[in-house]
């Protein structure tokens, strides 16, 4: 079932506000997010509109982890950070998503917990596009 107020659930202008798509996956959608502080940074946002892990049946649980070990792989071989994290929040969104974030040694976050919107570095359409190309062809 879909929340007509979740952005991940209606994609589109929603979710554009934040994130820019990539491809579809097997348990979610990839995209990449638009603040960039951390170059490389995505969201797998999961199919089905549930707030929990435990909302999911076990499979679908190993499958949406599968997805987002891809995800890492593919992030690690286009942007070669030294780190990546992984943030699942919700607090307000309630839509399972699971936020992976490339960390760098010399960058300003290196060592510490990471923003979830420091707004210092935003892309052009073009740019985003760029790395989402990047991701799919290295999925």
């Amino acid at each position: 079932m879909k929340d007509v107020n979740c952005a991940y659930c209606m994609q589109g202008e929603l979710v554009s506000q934040f994130a820019y798509p990539v491809c579809q996956m097997d348990s979610g959608f990839l995209y990449v997010f638009k603040e960039q502080s951390h170059p490389g940074r995505a969201i797998l946002a999961h199919n089905k509109h549930v707030s929990e892990m435990i909302d999911l049946t076990d499979e679908e649980r190993d499958q949406f982890y599968a997805d987002v070990a891809k995800a890492a792989r593919a992030i690690h071989k286009v942007f070669k950070p030294d780190k990546v994290n992984y943030g699942a929040y919700g607090d307000t969104g309630c839509h399972l998503h699971m936020h992976l974030v490339p960390k760098y040694k010399d960058e300003y976050e290196w060592g510490g917990t990471f923003e979830m919107n420091p707004g210092r570095v935003t892309l052009t359409d073009a740019e985003y596009e760029e790395i989402a190309e990047k991701l799919r062809q290295a999925l």
